[in-house]
């Protein structure tokens, strides 16, 4: 975060793009502008022809998060995207079906499990994620100290898999093969029955016995081949996960950004509901907010409208992010013409990069709210730079909603901002009152309120509103370490938001994809190459690599894959290769290790930052390639639309030494970078 404030390549001022370079303008003169061109784009192409896409870092932000809604309400655009559909838009939809509401996910009693089984997850590397859980790697020893049991199933052995009690590989995008024949071994060996006398999750779902027939045919036998995992090893973790004394289905990112994302979320909770595992102690419990964002919500929707180009559903108002492209780059009524972006960065967290960078690159006009000139904002006509992270206050609305232990605390903002500077909602402010003159009287009134006395007025109002008596901001102020509200509880059928109180499983939605996974099995091609992404817990996305503490020591930005599959095609550790999917190649350095699975590939997210006009030394000088510019944006979960950035097809070719020393490559930065960076960072000035 010091670096971060400290960060010289940090905007501090808004700025304009001409024809000589980046030039300072004030904010009135951006704001106006900014206006203007929104206007302009509005008028002569109609409302929808202007898009906005939210980044990952708005639902970390206190005032962005309570006062976003004004600025979007301002635009008047359909065209909305969001970091949602290539990351967690599963779990939404799931939530939204059985409970009621897209935001009532219920997440792990880590604390007090003894038998915690991890699909397609990696906490210690992210820090729990829909789960908010500081100190992870603890939590998990701790399970294993009181005699319980980690087991993690995933195509790397990750961090989290090195300290588990049990690791098993399994092929990239067959989960869902995996949690249809453990679901069908639950009825076979009787634990369904077994748990149904005292199960309440269960006796709140009409339709729970119809789930008994919903896997049959997906033997453990059957799926074994295709998902690598022995049918003993499968039968024995369903064996081991029912008699345990608690324990817990956790899928993650692995099993949401894959071709059946939505169905294998699915299975891993009605898992958890079958075996009694739902709103139970050591089970999936439902977190206890002091900011109710469930009851101060919509509930979402899914398939209101469809994306113009590619038809795919939208979900609460976003269009999936894999349609975005095409909305710029197809001609026609409603093609866009005009974006903003808001603390996102596209062009290297959503598929087919290059492909989106095209079409940032033919918009008539554009605006980024962020602190860089990064590879999204440098195709910008304006960027309107928020105070840094330790210029605001922060009480974190999203995530106490998916912590493990329910906790409130208020932090206030460690130093002033300048005078000149605006913090994010009144950037929102701004350009709302500037967009939305004819705004209702009510909606102007709440506007000037918040102007005055900030976001903390909502924040106010959300606690006080909240199920713990007394709550207040007053209160959190007198407790800066936080209050601890106890521990989850049993909160069914209270958490439902179905008018009848009772959980919907939507099997008939659900067991249509049948037929998209028979054909899966029938076609699958278990010598193919499969590219899957990774995370570091020093790489948070593409945003933090301008701190050089960060990203020093070995480089990161690897091809890691099998030595079988190094040997098969020739490829050497540290040897350049060519990685080629339907949309793209790259070229980068291997990293021969037994992490990943024989016909497995990994390159992490988040690099890619050699492209021309992006303004961070320290990223470029370790600028990598980004994996998405080999994700395919055609790759989709048909049913959700959130893309399929896990088990891409890839061709590998290994680059001959000579032909490496006379190429540039993909992931080559100039040196004399390199050498300003290395001078910055000896002389202090970098920090």
């Amino acid at each position: 975060m010091q670096d971060l404030h400290e960060d010289p390549d940090r905007l501090r001022h808004p700025v304009e793009r001409t024809a000589n370079g980046w030039k300072e303008i004030s904010w009135t003169e951006a704001l106006d502008k900014v206006a203007a061109g929104i206007g302009a784009v509005q008028k002569q192409y109609g409302k929808n022809a202007f898009g906005v896409y939210l980044g990952n870092p708005n639902v970390h932000n206190l005032g962005g998060m309570l006062t976003i809604k004004h600025l979007l309400g301002s635009l008047k655009t359909r065209s909305r995207f969001s970091a949602t559909s290539v990351d967690q838009l599963p779990h939404h939809i799931v939530s939204m079906h059985l409970f009621g509401h897209m935001l009532r996910i219920p997440v792990p009693d880590v604390n007090r499990t003894q038998y915690m089984l991890i699909i397609g997850g990696n906490p210690l590397a992210s820090n729990g994620s829909i789960m908010t859980a500081p100190n992870m790697g603890q939590k998990l020893k701790d399970i294993k100290a009181r005699g319980g049991k980690v087991v993690v199933i995933d195509p790397r052995r990750t961090e989290t898999a090195d300290i588990a009690s049990e690791h098993h590989f399994i092929r990239p995008a067959t989960d869902v093969l995996l949690l249809l024949a453990m679901l069908n071994e639950i009825y076979l060996q009787g634990y369904a029955d077994k748990a149904s006398s005292n199960n309440r999750a269960a006796a709140l779902a009409p339709e729970i016995e119809r789930l008994a027939d919903f896997a049959k045919g997906y033997s453990a036998e059957s799926v074994a081949i295709i998902t690598g995992i022995a049918a003993v090893d499968i039968k024995r973790l369903v064996t081991e996960f029912c008699e345990a004394k608690s324990s817990v289905c956790y899928g993650r990112m692995g099993i949401s950004v894959q071709e059946f994302g939505l169905l294998s979320q699915y299975l891993s909770m009605v898992i958890n509901i079958v075996t009694g595992r739902l709103d139970e102690i050591g089970g999936l419990m439902f977190p206890n907010a002091a900011v109710d964002v469930v009851h101060n919500s919509g509930p979402g929707y899914l398939a209101k409208r469809y994306s113009r180009v590619s038809k795919l559903p939208d979900f609460n108002g976003e269009y999936p992010v894999v349609a975005m492209a095409d909305e710029m780059l197809v001609a026609g009524e409603g093609q866009l013409k005009g974006f903003m972006t808001v603390a996102g960065n596209p062009v290297l967290s959503t598929p087919n990069g290059e492909k989106l960078d095209q079409g940032f690159e033919q918009l008539d006009f554009m605006v980024a709210i962020d602190y860089f000139v990064n590879e999204t904002s440098r195709h910008a006509s304006i960027i309107l730079p928020p105070v840094s992270p330790l210029e605001r206050d922060h009480y974190d609305v999203t995530f106490n909603n998916f912590a493990i232990h329910n906790i409130a605390k208020y932090s206030k903002a460690l130093f002033p901002k300048n005078k000149d500077a605006k913090h994010d909602w009144q950037i929102y402010l701004e350009l709302a009152q500037r967009l939305d003159k004819k705004a209702p009287v009510v909606t102007k009134v709440e506007r000037l309120l918040i102007k005055q006395l900030g976001p903390k007025l909502i924040l106010d109002q959300g606690l006080r509103r909240g199920p713990y008596a007394g709550m207040s901001l007053n209160k959190l102020k007198k407790h800066p370490h936080g209050i601890d509200l106890g521990p989850l509880k049993r909160m069914l059928p209270q958490a439902l938001t179905h008018k009848d109180k009772q959980i919907h499983l939507n099997i008939d939605f659900y067991q249509a994809d049948l037929e998209r996974v028979q054909k899966m099995m029938q076609d699958y091609d278990d010598k193919q190459i499969l590219l899957i992404g990774r995370r570091h817990v020093r790489s948070n996305n593409s945003w933090l690599h301008n701190s050089y503490r960060l990203v020093k020591g070995k480089p990161r930005c690897t091809l890691m894959l099998h030595p079988k599959t190094a040997k098969e095609y020739s490829i050497e550790d540290g040897q350049n290769v060519k990685v080629t999917s339907r949309v793209g190649s790259v070229i980068i350095k291997a990293e021969v290790t037994d992490e990943l699975m024989p016909n497995v590939v990994s390159i992490p997210h988040g690099f890619g930052h050699g492209r021309k006009g992006v303004k961070q030394k320290i990223a470029q000088a370790h600028a990598g390639v980004s994996v998405n510019d080999l994700t395919d944006d055609t790759l989709i979960d048909q049913l959700s639309g959130n893309a399929a950035v896990n088990g891409v097809p890839v061709q590998l070719e290994a680059i001959p030494l000579e032909v490496a020393n006379l190429e540039i490559t993909g992931s080559s930065v100039d040196s004399s970078i390199d050498s300003d960076v290395n001078a910055d960072i000896k002389s202090g000035s970098a920090a």
